[in-house]
């Protein structure tokens, strides 16, 4: 921890007979100023990738290096890549609404059985892609939740646990209570997450495999929202898991 110490002499006449200290815990602000540092250094990092390559082909068709039949190729390199951009963006944007609480929509009784059901259904397509077994079950569990970041946080548990499930295998999706209070639980049988990368995947931009998650097309920052949509709504998120 890091403290920081202000003492001033007290005393009557221009005479000093003690002293006032005080001790402040500065701890949780050099972590924030911290956290805020490394969040900037990869902001830049992730943005200047995709903007790197949208040059380099504009670039080259530019100078006219590119066969006709080309361009079209060309043209969908630079789409993705700006399409991977405005997707970073977005994200960083909800982090910022969710670490400053300026989410605008009001509260609202929800079943978060009805919210996994629909969120089943809109990646339904990428599963079925994939071959794998994409399922939902538990019981009618209404809690008190702001509907956009909930879906969220759902679409990202579920859209992981497909991104990094081999061909072959199944996702479940459960719902229910457990030591009177709501959970939500997505089960893979993916490739898994070693041991010493499990209390960091949580963290803005950590990646397991950086190689594997570029070529998914992920943004670094879905697990992160993950965390902070649950901190919003008083809940929490936990990972169990290995390798395999």
């Amino acid at each position: 921890r890091q403290y920081r110490l202000v003492a001033s002499p007290s005393g009557k006449g221009g005479g000093t007979r003690g002293a006032v200290l005080l001790l402040m815990d500065d701890t949780e602000k050099i972590q924030a100023e911290q956290t805020r540092r490394e969040f900037s250094a990869n902001v830049s990092h992730e943005l200047k990738t995709p903007l790197t390559s949208i040059s380099g082909y504009a670039e080259i068709i530019r100078g006219g290096l590119v066969k006709p039949e080309d361009v079209t190729d060309f043209a969908g390199k630079i789409y993705d890549e700006a399409a991977r951009l405005i997707a970073l963006v977005n994200d960083i944007i909800k982090l910022s609404r969710l670490d400053e609480k300026q989410v605008p929509a009001q509260r609202e009784a929800l079943n978060l059985l009805q919210l996994a059901g629909q969120t089943v259904r809109t990646l339904e397509k990428a599963a079925a892609e994939k071959d794998i077994d994409l399922s939902v079950a538990g019981e009618k569990v209404v809690v008190a939740g702001v509907p956009s970041i909930l879906l969220e946080v759902i679409f990202n548990l579920v859209d992981n646990a497909i991104r990094y499930t081999p061909s072959g295998g199944s996702v479940a999706v459960k719902v229910g209570v457990e030591d009177n209070k709501a959970f939500i639980r997505v089960a893979d049988t993916g490739i898994g997450i070693p041991a010493q990368h499990q209390g960091h995947i949580f963290e803005r931009f950590y990646r397991v495999d950086k190689s594997h998650a570029r070529e998914s097309g992920g943004t670094g920052l879905g697990l992160a929202i993950v965390k902070r949509g649950a901190m919003f709504h008083g809940g929490s998120v936990e990972v169990e898991s290995a390798p395999g």
